[in-house]
C-alpha cells in the first residue's frame, strides 16, 4: 500500500482558489494511478478528479470541470489539485487516494487513503 497525506485545505470565499496537495510515500507510489474525492456532511463520498499513473491521462467530475486541475509530480511523489472558482457547495473533506485499477471514478477500486483535509467555501 501507499501511504498518502493531504494538506492545503482552509476556508476561502465563493470565487477563491487553493491548492491542495497529496504527498505519497512508498517503494511504488508512483505506479499507481491518482484521484481526489470529497464528502460533505450527511452525503456520500464522492470522485472529483483522478489522473493516471503516468500523468497522460486526467478525468474530472462534471461538477468541478473546467473549474479543477488535477496534476502530478512523480519526481516529488505528489498529486496536486488546483481548484479556482469555489462555490459553496464545493465545501467538504477532500480525500486523496490510490489505485492500481485503470478505473479512476470507483471509490471501491481505490485501496489506500488519506486523512482528508478540510474545504470550506463561504457564500
Amino acid at each position: 500500500q501507499v501511504q498518502l497525506v493531504e494538506s492545503g485545505g482552509g476556508l476561502v470565499q465563493a470565487g477563491g482558489s487553493l491548492r491542495l496537495s497529496c504527498a505519497a510515500s512508498g517503494r511504488t507510489a508512483s505506479s499507481y494511478a491518482m484521484g481526489w474525492f470529497r464528502q460533505a456532511p450527511g452525503k456520500d463520498r464522492e470522485f472529483v478528479a483522478g489522473i493516471t499513473w503516468s500523468g497522460s491521462s486526467t478525468l474530472y467530475a462534471a461538477s468541478v470541470k473546467g473549474r479543477f486541475t488535477i496534476s502530478r509530480d512523480k519526481a516529488k511523489n505528489s498529486v496536486y489539485l488546483q481548484m479556482n472558482s469555489l462555490k459553496p457547495e464545493d465545501t467538504a473533506v477532500y480525500y486523496c487516494a490510490a489505485t492500481i485499477s485503470p478505473v479512476l471514478t470507483a471509490l471501491r477500486q481505490y485501496d489506500s487513503w488519506g486523512q482528508g483535509t478540510q474545504v470550506t467555501v463561504s457564500s
